[in-house]
């Protein structure tokens, strides 16, 4: 039988293997981290382009593409991508000319490679895409397969399933290996919501945070990336995997009911998403007397837009306009060493029976 080592070689280096045989790299595992995405810049045509795919995206807007795509291409796409590239700008790394969520998962995957290599040695290549923009899913799943991978972990970086997250990416992902003539075996990452080192780490994270405060928070709000009410009604889990993981936290950090809640945002649209709203709840918290806040988004495995712009410019403003006076923001757990151990850990549960 072969080793792993010599079946990672090109067909054409092995002993009986024919002269003229093309090459053909075979034999390792492949890990591919997967993202939301960001666009390429904060300018017009790139931010266009950018938000063009993600509401083009049926997971994400399932409205009649009659009744969506010209609304889409002659309203929307004219105006939004100034006021999100400006939205964009205001958090944007400017020293790598990149948004914090490229900067933020680039070094994810060079940690989650640093502890693959421990363990596996070069039996395992980890690479990262995203759904939206660059690099593309495709592009990654292409490198991998001439790197020598025959196996793929397919990994979406979302804690909770949502049929506008994980299972659009899973789709992306599914679509890239139509055309491949020598498919990889591949499996895909169930969510990790209830992964007891993930709420951990999120719990570490809270600790950290309170223990860096004067006085404590009134209360903990955990705020969810939103979804319109009508997918938990027709099936998605999304909704109660979170007020899981909520619970989960409360239970960990050993706190009373009153002292956390569970929030959605980033709403779009006319019809009705899953409540309470953040931005409406903050707001009501400070008129009930709350005047210290923090503010975690359990939802989201490294900062972006939603959380860097939305939580801490948008929704702060809200609560502070209402009378609230301390408003903390809680970084999400990005590369912290904690969290790559959480992610390392799901990675290592789905490479048994392949990598033992």
């Amino acid at each position: 039988m072969m080793s792993e080592t010599q079946a990672a070689q090109p067909a054409n280096d092995l002993p009986h293997a024919p002269a003229d045989h093309p090459r053909v790299s075979f034999g390792k595992v492949g890990i591919l981290l997967a993202n939301l995405g960001t666009p390429d810049h904060y300018s017009y045509w790139p931010m266009r382009r950018y938000l063009n795919e993600f509401l083009s995206d049926r997971r994400v807007i399932d409205y009649s593409p009659w009744i969506w795509q010209p609304l889409l291409q002659l309203i929307i796409l004219t105006k939004r991508p100034f006021s999100s590239g400006a939205n964009y700008k205001s958090i944007w790394n400017e020293e790598l000319n990149e948004s914090p969520l490229m900067t933020i998962t680039k070094a994810q995957t060079a940690l989650m490679a640093e502890r693959m290599a421990e363990r596996f040695g070069d039996r395992v290549v980890v690479d990262f895409c995203m759904r939206y923009g660059n690099p593309s899913t495709k592009s990654k799943v292409d490198a991998l397969i001439a790197q020598g991978c025959t196996k793929i972990v397919f990994f979406p970086l979302y804690p909770q399933y949502a049929g506008a997250t994980s299972a659009t990416a899973c789709d992306q992902f599914f679509r890239s290996l139509e055309n491949i003539k020598w498919q990889p075996l591949v499996r895909t990452v169930e969510p990790y919501y209830e992964n007891p080192i993930y709420i951990d780490a999120l719990a570490q994270s809270v600790e950290r945070a309170y223990a860096g405060l004067e006085q404590r928070p009134d209360v903990l709000v955990c705020s969810y990336h939103g979804v319109p009410k009508r997918y938990l009604l027709e099936g998605d889990p999304y909704h109660c995997q979170c007020q899981k993981t909520t619970r989960l936290l409360r239970e960990r950090l050993g706190w009373d009911k009153t002292e956390i809640v569970t929030t959605f945002q980033s709403r779009f649209g006319p019809e009705e998403w899953l409540k309470p709203y953040t931005v409406e709840e903050v707001a009501r918290l400070a008129e009930q007397g709350k005047k210290r806040i923090a503010v975690i988004a359990p939802a989201f495995s490294a900062d972006c837009i939603e959380t860097l712009e939305e939580i801490n410019e948008e929704i702060k403003e809200s609560f502070e306009h209402a009378g609230g006076e301390e408003f903390t923001y809680i970084p999400c757990l990005n590369d912290d060493a904690a969290h790559i151990d959480a992610l390392a850990s799901v990675v290592e549960d789905n490479l048994k029976g392949w990598l033992d």
